[in-house]
């Protein structure tokens, strides 16, 4: 029953921006730890993000200053702000759900969004 649903990914020009929601369903959104990763063929997945219930953020170097998470727990969403995109930073976006009472367990992961980054 537990659903999460990535969204607003697609294709963007380099330079341009793109905004992703992950929307939450069948858990207690303020009770997770949400996380953003992504995948690029022939790549490791990467951990992008991470947003605690109270907004704290940690995001990862190598997108630092052009990425950024929010929350809207009243929404059960979290989204993931894109800017300056490069062609590099084509690959499939996922979100992912830790409990805080389980630290170091990922619950949940959806099924993630394409987003392509053309020269």
């Amino acid at each position: 029953q537990v659903q999460l649903v990535e969204s607003g990914g697609g294709l963007v020009q380099a330079g341009g921006s793109l905004r992703l929601s992950c929307a939450a369903s069948g858990l207690t959104f303020a009770r997770y730890v949400m996380d953003w990763y992504r995948q690029a063929p022939g790549k490791e997945r990467e951990l992008l993000a991470r947003i605690t219930p109270g907004g704290s953020t940690s995001i990862t170097d190598s997108v630092k200053g052009r990425f950024t998470a929010s929350r809207d727990n009243s929404k059960s969403t979290v989204y993931l702000q894109m800017n300056s995109l490069r062609p590099e930073d084509t690959a499939v976006y996922y979100c992912a759900a830790v409990h805080v009472g389980r630290p170091g367990t990922t619950d949940y992961w959806g099924q993630g969004t394409q987003v392509t980054v053309s020269s």
